[in-house]
């Protein structure tokens, strides 16, 4: 990405010049053209009714699915919009029809949410789950997760990028694995979309699901949802309504032949155009642009945190991302966020209470989590360096 994408990015993000933002990972700062989206219709509402004002906004609605067609390579009939990531993936989950004896494979840094669900399902049902060892560089492991593929295997799942540990999954060589069996694979891309070129195609995945606030710069509530035709004939969503199916006769209803039976019928029409909105933001820049700007930059600054005496940088991965998460020996992360918070850096704590199985598999403490974003620059890294150089002396 050339310094004058940088600079344009910068001086279309209003919040560039209130704070230094590292929390995009949680939620970045939207862009100037998202939050105008939202607002505008929010006017139309107030102005002509909200029926009326959605009718008028119904080409550029159907536009937002084609643009996240676009980003991850899929059909536009292959996406659902949501409200968020973990509705998105609740969607195809619970509609799995899993029973007694069947397995469900996932990784040791999955997601609480994701996780708490596999708990629900395994009380409910009897399904199992296992969790697949990471190899030598803290991914997950390709060729243990292939030794572990039998008739009872009923789903692969796993976060492409952790909430956590600034790791990039190995998703593609999880995907060729997952097709190769046909087992559904289920691919939690939450931290991912918007800061990775993704392409549903590389990533054989069956279903991903997305949110808007983060690495897209969209509207908090928000959210899409990926699937593949192959998988999404056999799944009837556990929750329909006039939206995703159609009353046919008193007694018979037909479920959406697209991503659609996976939406519900009322949505906030003006949090939706902003995520179209952020999504062609990002567009307009490319994927493989903003990828490589945003590792550029998370490698800088985890090289610069390294040289800190006391600081430990917890990242692992063959590949890493734009999520950078630290401790301080003697001082906790939950005294460390509100410290930098003073001098106007935006910062997180990741805790065991995320990531439960990576947590207790590697000992950690509660981290310090700094997340890049291609807006952000090297003095604003350096201003976090500074920061923390000055706590830990």
């Amino acid at each position: 990405m050339q310094d004058a994408d940088v600079q344009r990015a910068r001086n279309e993000t209003p919040g560039c010049t209130e704070v230094t933002h590292l929390n995009n990972a949680g939620a970045a700062l939207p862009p100037a053209v998202v939050t105008e989206t939202v607002i505008e219709h929010l006017r139309a509402d107030s102005l002509r009714g909200g029926y009326e004002a959605a009718a008028d906004a119904s080409e550029r609605l159907e536009g937002v699915y084609s643009s996240i067609a676009r980003l991850v390579g899929a059909d536009t009939g292959d996406i659902a919009v949501t409200d968020n990531a973990t509705r998105s993936w609740q969607a195809v989950f619970y509609a799995i029809p899993f029973e007694r004896g069947d397995r469900i494979l996932t990784c040791r840094s999955e997601y609480a949410s994701n996780a708490i669900a596999y708990l629900q399902m395994a009380r409910r049902t009897g399904a199992e789950i296992e969790v697949v060892p990471d190899d030598e560089t803290g991914q997950l492991d390709v060729e243990e997760l292939k030794r572990r593929i039998d008739g009872r295997v009923k789903l692969i799942s796993m976060s492409h990028v952790p909430t956590q540990g600034g790791l990039v999954n190995p998703a593609e060589e999880v995907g060729a694995v997952a097709e190769a069996a046909g087992i559904p694979y289920l691919l939690d891309a939450c931290q991912s979309a918007g800061q990775l070129d993704l392409d549903v195609r590389r990533l054989r995945c069956d279903a991903l699901s997305a949110t808007g606030r983060k690495y897209l710069r969209g509207p908090r509530g928000t959210g899409f949802l990926y699937v593949h035709p192959r998988l999404r004939e056999r799944l009837e969503p556990a929750m329909l309504d006039l939206h995703s199916a159609k009353w046919t006769s008193p007694d018979t209803y037909e479920v959406d032949a697209s991503a659609k039976r996976f939406e519900v019928w009322e949505k906030d029409i003006a949090a939706v155009l902003g995520l179209g909105a952020a999504v062609d933001y990002a567009l307009s820049f490319g994927l493989p642009a903003i990828e490589a700007r945003v590792g550029e930059l998370a490698a800088g600054l985890r090289a610069e945190l390294r040289r800190i005496p006391g600081v430990t940088v917890h990242d692992q991965g063959a590949k890493q991302c734009g999520i950078v998460t630290f401790s301080l020996a003697g001082l906790p992360a939950g005294e460390i966020k509100p410290k930098l918070a003073e001098a106007k850096i935006n910062t997180t704590v990741s805790s065991r209470a995320s990531a439960q199985y990576d947590f207790t598999g590697r000992g950690l403490p509660d981290m310090v989590r700094a997340s890049v974003h291609y807006y952000n620059t090297e003095e604003e890294t350096g201003r976090l360096i500074e920061q923390i150089t000055r706590l830990a002396g």
